[in-house]
């Protein structure tokens, strides 16, 4: 198991993980269809070059969850109860097809379980970068996880 129990997390604990990812057209193209996007920015090329970025732009629900997937093996693998939400989403530059993906996770709040003796809640804030460093997506994620067993 390579996630953490709830009490094994600290505030201001922050994780770079080791995990990135080049995000390829074909991501981006079955991502946007799966989920019923027509958005021309997102799937066609010549629409796309008329626009302020002049080409494709990736899908921002594929990045916000390429970081989370990203996440999961070092928060949140085998401790989780229960996602309870995400907040703040930002994506204050955009991705395109062949940006390499980083992400890393700071531990922003913990509180014990008012309902679950055995659990606590964790928020982190996950933040994804491309190549060159700039942030491209950040939000907050709250979830429900065990506490170590005694």
């Amino acid at each position: 198991m390579a996630g953490k129990y709830f009490d094994e997390w600290r505030t201001g604990e922050i994780i770079a993980h080791a995990i990135t990812r080049t995000v390829t057209e074909t991501d981006n193209l079955l991502f946007s269809t799966m989920t019923h996007n027509p958005q021309p920015l997102h799937l066609d090329h010549e629409a796309a070059k008329d626009t302020e970025f002049g080409q494709v732009l990736v899908n921002s629900c594929f990045t916000f969850s390429l970081i989370v997937g990203v996440s999961v093996g070092d928060t949140t693998l085998g401790t989780l109860v229960a996602n309870l939400g995400y907040d703040k989403m930002k994506f204050p530059k955009p991705v395109f097809i062949g940006d390499t993906i980083r992400s890393e996770s700071e531990v922003t709040a913990l509180r014990e379980s008012k309902s679950r003796p055995n659990a606590g809640i964790v928020t982190w804030e996950h933040r994804g970068f491309n190549q060159r460093d700039e942030l491209v997506c950040s939000f907050s994620r709250s979830a429900l996880l065990l506490k170590k067993p005694s």
